[in-house]
């Protein structure tokens, strides 16, 4: 399986942003989709994700503002991101877990809220 993400860029606090990842397989087989974040001189923290029955959970920093969703047409999940703060900062991963519990990880896409 292979996750191919995008959208990040350079973004104004408070402005949005939409992230997509892709897998390489139908995304309804997937026991689960998440986007995770890695901030300079942190470790890598959840921020949300989304069951094989759209079950959702988000990081307490994140609620409210950042939604999760699948797009089964478009086999792609996204992470809309909005009232962005500078603390939203950081490189955002695509992750997968298949049905036999593997973990896959997408390559990076690097998100900057900054004036």
């Amino acid at each position: 399986v292979q996750l191919q993400a995008s959208g990040g860029g350079l973004v104004q606090p408070g402005g949005s942003l939409r992230l997509s990842c892709a897998p390489s397989v139908n995304i309804f087989s997937l026991n689960l989709m998440g986007w995770y974040r890695q901030a300079p001189g942190k470790q890598r923290e959840l921020v949300a994700v989304i069951t094989s029955g759209s079950s959702t959970n988000y990081a307490d920093s994140v609620k409210g503002r950042f939604a999760i969703s699948r797009d089964g047409a478009k086999n792609t999940a996204y992470l809309q991101m909005n009232s962005l703060k500078p603390e939203d900062t950081a490189v955002y991963y695509c992750n997968a877990r298949t049905r036999d519990a593997t973990a896959v990880w997408g390559q990076g896409t690097k998100v900057t809220v900054s004036s």
